[in-house]
Protein backbone atom coordinates (compact mmCIF):
# COMPACT_ATOMS: atom_id res chain seq x y z
CA UNK A 1 0.00 0.00 0.00
CA UNK A 2 2.85 2.31 0.81
CA UNK A 3 4.40 1.50 -2.58
CA UNK A 4 1.10 2.28 -4.34
CA UNK A 5 0.82 5.65 -2.62
CA UNK A 6 4.45 6.43 -3.46
CA UNK A 7 3.83 5.52 -7.14
CA UNK A 8 0.78 7.82 -7.32
CA UNK A 9 2.70 10.71 -5.79
CA UNK A 10 5.56 10.15 -8.22
CA UNK A 11 3.15 10.02 -11.18
CA UNK A 12 1.42 13.22 -9.98
CA UNK A 13 4.77 15.00 -9.57
CA UNK A 14 5.87 13.99 -13.08
CA UNK A 15 2.56 15.20 -14.52
CA UNK A 16 2.76 18.56 -12.72
CA UNK A 17 6.40 19.10 -13.71
CA UNK A 18 5.64 18.13 -17.29
CA UNK A 19 2.80 20.64 -17.53
CA UNK A 20 4.92 23.36 -15.94
CA UNK A 21 7.32 23.12 -18.87
CA UNK A 22 4.59 23.78 -21.44
CA UNK A 23 4.37 27.28 -22.88
CA UNK A 24 1.15 28.55 -24.37
CA UNK A 25 1.64 31.15 -27.09
CA UNK A 26 -0.67 34.19 -26.90
CA UNK A 27 -1.62 33.65 -30.57
CA UNK A 28 -2.19 30.42 -32.44
CA UNK A 29 -0.42 32.18 -35.36
CA UNK A 30 2.22 34.91 -35.68
CA UNK A 31 1.31 38.36 -34.38
CA UNK A 32 -0.22 40.58 -37.07
CA UNK A 33 2.00 43.04 -38.94
CA UNK A 34 1.19 46.59 -37.79
CA UNK A 35 0.66 47.84 -41.36
CA UNK A 36 1.45 51.19 -42.88
CA UNK A 37 1.37 54.42 -40.89
CA UNK A 38 -1.06 57.24 -41.66
CA UNK A 39 1.83 59.11 -43.29
CA UNK A 40 2.69 56.13 -45.52
CA UNK A 41 -0.94 55.67 -46.55
CA UNK A 42 -1.34 59.38 -47.31
CA UNK A 43 1.88 59.52 -49.31
CA UNK A 44 0.96 56.46 -51.39
CA UNK A 45 -2.54 57.87 -51.99
CA UNK A 46 -1.11 61.25 -53.06
CA UNK A 47 1.31 59.64 -55.54
CA UNK A 48 -1.47 57.39 -56.84
CA UNK A 49 -3.84 60.35 -57.25
CA UNK A 50 -1.26 62.16 -59.38
CA UNK A 51 -0.89 59.05 -61.56
CA UNK A 52 -4.70 58.65 -61.74
CA UNK A 53 -4.88 61.96 -63.59
CA UNK A 54 -2.41 60.80 -66.24
CA UNK A 55 0.76 62.38 -64.88
CA UNK A 56 4.19 60.79 -65.08
CA UNK A 57 5.64 60.92 -61.55
CA UNK A 58 9.17 62.29 -61.89
CA UNK A 59 9.99 62.62 -58.16
CA UNK A 60 8.62 60.46 -55.35
CA UNK A 61 10.59 61.30 -52.20
CA UNK A 62 8.94 59.74 -49.13
CA UNK A 63 11.42 61.24 -46.65
CA UNK A 64 10.68 64.80 -47.82
CA UNK A 65 7.01 64.08 -48.54
CA UNK A 66 7.25 65.33 -52.13
CA UNK A 67 5.62 63.96 -55.26
CA UNK A 68 6.20 65.76 -58.58
CA UNK A 69 4.34 64.90 -61.76
CA UNK A 70 4.58 66.09 -65.35
CA UNK A 71 2.22 65.73 -68.31
CA UNK A 72 2.90 67.89 -71.35
CA UNK A 73 3.08 71.52 -70.20
CA UNK A 74 1.19 70.76 -66.97
CA UNK A 75 2.88 69.99 -63.66
CA UNK A 76 1.68 68.87 -60.26
CA UNK A 77 3.28 68.89 -56.83
CA UNK A 78 1.94 67.01 -53.82
CA UNK A 79 3.35 67.82 -50.39
CA UNK A 80 2.70 65.38 -47.52
CA UNK A 81 3.58 66.73 -44.06
CA UNK A 82 3.44 65.24 -40.57
CA UNK A 83 1.74 67.63 -38.16
CA UNK A 84 2.83 68.04 -34.50
CA UNK A 85 -0.49 66.55 -33.31
CA UNK A 86 0.14 63.32 -35.24
CA UNK A 87 -2.15 64.06 -38.19
CA UNK A 88 -0.99 64.27 -41.79
CA UNK A 89 -1.52 67.25 -44.09
CA UNK A 90 -1.59 66.81 -47.88
CA UNK A 91 -1.48 69.75 -50.29
CA UNK A 92 -1.72 69.64 -54.10
CA UNK A 93 -0.43 72.45 -56.33
CA UNK A 94 -1.19 72.19 -60.04
CA UNK A 95 0.09 74.35 -62.87
CA UNK A 96 -2.04 73.57 -65.90
CA UNK A 97 -2.95 76.61 -68.02
CA UNK A 98 -5.61 74.73 -70.05
CA UNK A 99 -7.04 72.79 -67.07
CA UNK A 100 -8.20 74.94 -64.13
CA UNK A 101 -10.01 72.01 -62.44
CA UNK A 102 -6.96 69.73 -62.27
CA UNK A 103 -6.11 70.28 -58.59
CA UNK A 104 -9.72 69.53 -57.61
CA UNK A 105 -9.73 66.26 -59.62
CA UNK A 106 -6.46 65.17 -58.02
CA UNK A 107 -7.87 65.97 -54.59
CA UNK A 108 -11.00 63.89 -55.30
CA UNK A 109 -8.84 61.02 -56.53
CA UNK A 110 -6.79 61.26 -53.32
CA UNK A 111 -9.97 61.15 -51.22
CA UNK A 112 -11.18 58.01 -53.07
CA UNK A 113 -7.84 56.31 -52.47
CA UNK A 114 -8.09 57.18 -48.77
CA UNK A 115 -11.60 55.68 -48.62
CA UNK A 116 -13.43 58.94 -48.16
Amino acid sequence: MNTMRHSRRLASAILVLGLAGCVVAPYPYPAPYPGPTNYDRAFAAAAGAVRDQGFNVTVEDVSRGVVLGQAGNASVQAQVTRQPDGTVRVQFDAKAPQDPGLAERISRSYDRRMGR
